[in-house]
Parts: C-alpha cells; sequence; structure tokens
C-alpha cells in the first residue's frame, strides 16, 4: 500500500470531478463485498468491475448521499437497510482524473439487488475470504506519468477488479483484517 498514493482526506468538495462510491459489507458468518460490472451502454469503463457510485449532481448534499443515490440508481439497493461505518482514502483516476471517495457501509444481511441494464452488467456479492485469497490478488509496476505505480488486481471467476477500485478494496481488506494498509504486499 505503500506505493499507493491516497489523496488527502479533506474535503473533496473543491475537486472538479468528486463522486462517491459505495463498500457495501454484508453477512456474519461469510462476509461479502457487493461489486459491480458496468454496463456496456457506457460511455467509458465498460465491463468494469467497480463499487457501486458515481459523479456528484448539484443536488446532492454530500458525497456519501451521492453514493447512496447511485446504488439506488444502479442495484436497487434499500438505503435504509444499510449503515454508514466510515470512508477510506479517496483515489484520483488517472484517465478522468476523477476524484473517488468510498464509503463503507453494512448490512445485517445480504441485500435484494436488481441491476439496471443501462449503467450495470452485473452485480458480484464476493466473499472477502476469497479476495483475500493469495491466488486472487496480485501487483504489478507500471510507468505513468514519469514514475513507477503500483497497481493492484484481484483476478476473479470471469471478472478483473484492477486500478481504484483494487487499490479501495486493498485497503478496505487491510482494515477488516487489522493489518496496517501501510504494509507493502498482500491485502491480507
Amino acid at each position: 500500500m505503500s506505493r499507493h498514493t491516497p489523496v488527502d482526506r479533506g474535503d473533496p468538495d473543491g475537486h472538479p470531478s468528486p463522486a462517491g462510491v459505495l463498500a457495501l459489507l454484508h453477512g456474519d458468518d461469510d462476509p461479502a463485498v457487493v461489486l459491480t460490472r458496468r454496463s456496456p451502454h457506457l460511455r467509458s469503463h465498460t465491463h468494469e468491475v467497480a463499487f457501486p457510485g458515481g459523479r456528484r449532481d448539484p443536488g446532492d448534499p454530500d458525497l456519501w448521499h451521492t453514493a447512496l443515490r447511485e446504488a439506488v440508481e444502479e442495484v436497487a439497493l434499500d438505503p435504509g437497510l444499510v449503515e454508514r461505518v466510515g470512508r477510506l482514502d479517496a483515489f484520483e483516476t488517472v484517465g478522468s482524473r476523477s476524484l473517488i471517495v468510498p464509503f463503507v457501509a453494512v448490512a445485517p444481511r445480504r441485500p435484494e439487488l436488481t441491476a439496471n441494464p443501462a449503467e450495470v452488467e452485473a452485480i458480484r456479492h464476493v466473499p472477502l475470504r476469497v479476495l483475500l485469497d493469495d491466488a486472487v490478488w496480485r501487483e504489478e509496476i507500471w510507468p505513468l506519468r514519469g514514475t513507477e505505480r503500483a497497481i493492484t488486481f484481484f483476478e476473479l471467476d470471469g471478472d478483473t477488479v484492477w486500478g481504484a477500485t483494487a487499490a479501495m478494496l486493498r485497503q478496505l481488506l487491510a482494515l477488516v483484517t487489522g493489518v496496517d494498509p501501510r504494509i507493502t504486499g498482500g491485502p491480507g
């Protein structure tokens, strides 16, 4: 994690393209996180795996509400089922220069979700134990903007999670497992 450069946790409202995403955990015996595969009908990042979320609308009071609104729009999440428990480091994406603020929420059980086909191709409930498997995780060093940057990958059955989503997922796993997120190496 030390090779990832999280953006300061300060107020992201001054950023030209702030976005809020929801890292939703559910289940006690075998906890899982909700991920989506983006629709092929979108302008960018088609078929990529991401947390539900998107850019802030002018009517959103804050980025937490952006993340919830987007989760309702994308996967029909009932916001009354979730409890906000924290926030991860914000990340600025390399390509679109969007500032993504991930919020962590929990639900007592697996929520009933339905993909909005205009935005979401598939919904995945990925057990944390799968993400913690050494065979699933890898890191590559890529040259970006004159420097080298560690890029995290999670190879799931039929999908690859990478980039900002994988970096946020890695931090989430480090926090959930009690591993210091600044330690270099696997996700937990």
